[in-house]
This record gives C-alpha cells, structure tokens and sequence, in this order.
C-alpha cells in the first residue's frame, strides 16, 4: 500500500523547496533564488513520530499566466493537489499575501483536502510576528510561522499534517523494488518514456531543451514486478554548462546513477551515439551499474532491410566499452516496444546482482588456463592460484596470482569473457582486482 502523500504547494519563489529539503533531511530539490526553479514534482520520503509518508515539492503555482512553461508548472501542482491527502501551503511573511496568494488559497479550499497554512522566513525567535495574522484573511485557518532556513516550527507544521492524515493500515510488504535512472542527453525523449510507462502526466514533456532540471522519483508496479523510475535531467557538456541551475541538475543526474540498479542509457535514433551519449554512458559504466542502451524516437527513422542491424552495429561499435548491454530500439511516443522493458529491467538487474560459488570459478579458471597459458615475461611466468568473487552491484571478481606485474590487461579481459560465456552477466560491467601472494585479503 502506498504511503500518504503531503503536497507542499504555494506561488513561485515562498521557499517551497527549502522547506522541502529541510523536512526531509537531504537536497533533493534545487533551491535558488529564481522563481520557476522547480518545474516537476520532485518526491521525498519522510517519518515524523513514527508515521511516515511521502512529501511532494511542487513548481510555484502562477493562477494567471499565458507561459506555456508556467502552465504547465500549474498542471503539475494541480495533479500533486488531486493526489494529495494533505496539502501545505507556504507563503512568504516579507512580502504579505499578495494576489497570487489569495488565488492559490481559493484553489486549494476547492479541493476539500485539509490545508495547513505556512508563513515562512519568519526567522527570528520570540513572540508571534505580527505581520503573521494579516494571513488569516485566506480563509485557511490558524497560520503556523515556520523557518525553512532554521528549521524553526516545523515540527508543530508535521505534528499538524500527521494529525490530519487518513487513518493508518496495516501496510504490505514493498518487496524488492528496482530502482531504474532514465538518462541521456537533453531532448532524447526520457519524459516522454516516463509518462508514456506511468500512464500519467507526471513530468513535464515539452520540446524546449532542458525542461527537466530535477532528478524524480516515481514508484510504478505492474505484473512484472516493482519499480522506482528517476528521471532525470539532461546532460550537457560542462563547457556549455554556464549556469548554476544547469550544474545542479547535472549533479543530480549523476547522483540518480548511483541510486540506480539499472540505468537505460537513451540515444536518439535519428542522431545516433554522440559524444555526449558515450560520456553518459561512460558514467553508468564506471559506477558498475547494469545497463539498457534505449534507442529511441525508432519511428522517426525510415526502415529498409538492414537499418536495425546496422544501427546495432554503430552502436555497438560507438559504445564499444559497454559490449554487455542489451539494445532496445522503441518509441516512447507511440509505446511500439516499451513493454519488453520491463522484463528486460529485471534481467539485468539479476545479473548485476548475481553470486558465483568458488567452485565454480575455478573450475572455470582451471579450463581456461589449460586452453590459454598464462603470460610470461623475461622468463617468470604468470601463476594463477585461485578466484573468488567478493562482491555484487556490479559482480566483482579478486583472482590471487604469483606477480600482479605479469597480469596484463588483455589476459584479464579473456578471463572475463571466460566467465561472462557461462554465466551470461548480461547488462552487467564485471570488476576483477588482481592481488599477488603476500597481499592482504580487505
């Protein structure tokens, strides 16, 4: 059963996401001090005296206004309303209740939904500030003075939101839920296969590069299994990265790597791997991650008899370290082939996560040496004693030998391909260390 759901809403610029980040005790959005910083819902989790729940940030909600940008930023706050149980509504004590204030108060009475009022920036310790009580004119009862800078009231604003939200049940087990990171550069469609798996508008789609700043978390269950999909935002070479905001988002992106267990690495088929794609992808490689090269927009490119093949084999060749992930060629705006994701996901994430028993190993090791000598040089030749896998996420290998010297890479690499052609470790990188004899064991 899902947790339940407090939406933080309030027009641009309140310190919607300051207050976010302060409750739920990590930078998960953007704060900076330019309205329309947060365009998506970005998710949180959170527990106060024993209840949790999940928190959402929304875009600054703008009642009036012909930006398509702000229309949307609107839509996403009006869906966060729906799906709320509780919502938050933050506002600003310096600059009193303006307008937009008064708008977005009038939505939210609409909703029905219980309401708790926010004044922030009320920073200083001491009797009620009494700027404070002009905000009872909204209509949304007692206002509660918070400092999303300092933290100060925001334990009577969640003694408040836990107060009023639905009575608890007794809760399924979540199972094994896979975390899976949409990246790729700006413009290959990552919102729109978000959306198009959802089923729901959840993230902003729009044609202007760069949309998406944040990294997003949307949890999604179907008879494949659980999974919690991070959208992210695209990534630019840092020589065009020129802004604070752009720099944060990357960052982000490359943090929603290292929370992921399966990346799908998104290529635009009518622009092929670019440098960018191979950095993208680089990343993924390097922090071991199982990978899904996804290629798509595959319905915009016209099909003769070998363009798949001959795409694969580009590809293949362009990404030529990553020769372990599986190709998806598909289209997030027509659906053609996205439902073979999910059972490709679990795939490579059981292979990310696989164990080899010793045994095995070396039986593997022992036929390979006898099919291939070991290297020698100047004479001393290389002796393998014996492999042992000591880690998972990605499946890591240690291999003992008599002089790690004589160990040269290409050796290493058969060694791999030995034991990638009986386990598979399909969409997986493989880490193998070297350790000579005298070495300690860690």
């Amino acid at each position: 059963m899902a947790k339940p759901l407090i939406a933080i809403v309030g027009r641009p610029n309140v310190g919607k996401s300051m207050l976010f980040n302060k409750l739920t005790g990590r930078r998960s959005a953007i704060v900076e001090d330019t309205p329309g910083v947060t365009r998506d819902r970005i998710y949180g989790s959170c527990d106060w005296n024993g209840r949790e729940f999940e928190l959402v940030d929304t875009g600054g909600i703008e009642p009036n206004t012909d930006s398509d940008m702000l229309k949307f930023m609107r839509r996403q706050a009006e869906i966060a309303i729906e799906t709320a149980d509780v919502i938050v509504m933050v506002t600003d004590v310096k600059t009193g209740v303006t307008a937009a204030d008064q708008d977005v108060a009038a939505m939210l009475l609409r909703s029905r939904k219980p309401v708790c009022l926010a004044v922030n920036k009320c920073d200083s310790i001491g009797p009620v500030n009494p700027d404070v009580y002009e905000f009872y004119a909204l209509g949304l009862g007692d206002p509660i003075e918070v400092s999303a800078v300092h933290g100060h009231g925001t334990g009577d604003l969640l003694d408040w939101c836990v107060a009023h939200l639905p009575e608890q049940t007794e809760q399924e087990d979540e199972g094994e839920v896979i975390n899976v990171a949409i990246v790729g550069k700006p413009n290959v469609g990552k919102s729109s296969l978000l959306n198009r798996i959802l089923g729901e508008e959840r993230v902003i789609v729009s044609d202007v590069a760069g949309t998406t700043r944040d990294a997003i978390d949307s949890y999604f269950e179907n008879e494949f299994g659980k999974y919690r999909f991070i959208d992210t935002a695209g990534m630019r070479r840092k020589s065009k990265v020129d802004d604070a905001i752009e720099k944060f988002s990357n960052l982000r992106s490359i943090n929603a790597i290292d929370r992921a267990d399966v990346c799908l690495i998104l290529i635009d088929a009518t622009e092929g791997v670019t440098e960018q794609d191979t950095k993208i992808a680089g990343l993924a490689h390097e922090a071991g991650k199982a990978c899904i090269v996804v290629v798509n927009k595959w319905d915009l490119v016209e099909k003769e008899t070998n363009t798949m093949n001959e795409m694969t084999a580009k590809i293949r060749q362009d990404l030529g370290f990553m020769p372990y992930a599986p190709l998806l060629f598909l289209s997030a705006l027509t659906g053609q082939r996205v439902g073979k994701l999910y059972e490709l996901i679990n795939y490579v994430a059981n292979q990310n996560a696989m164990r080899i028993t010793t045994g095995m190993l070396n039986n593997i090791l022992e036929d390979a040496t006898a099919r291939v000598q070991p290297p020698t040089d100047k004479g001393r030749r290389l002796k393998i004693y014996y492999m042992t896998q000591v880690g998972v996420k990605p499946p890591h290998f240690v291999i003992f030998c008599n002089d790690a010297r004589l160990f040269h890479f290409s050796y290493r690499r058969y060694l791999e391909n030995q034991i990638r052609a009986v386990f598979g470790l399909e969409g997986t990188p493989v880490r193998i260390t070297i350790r000579q004899k005298g070495d300690k064991e860690e």
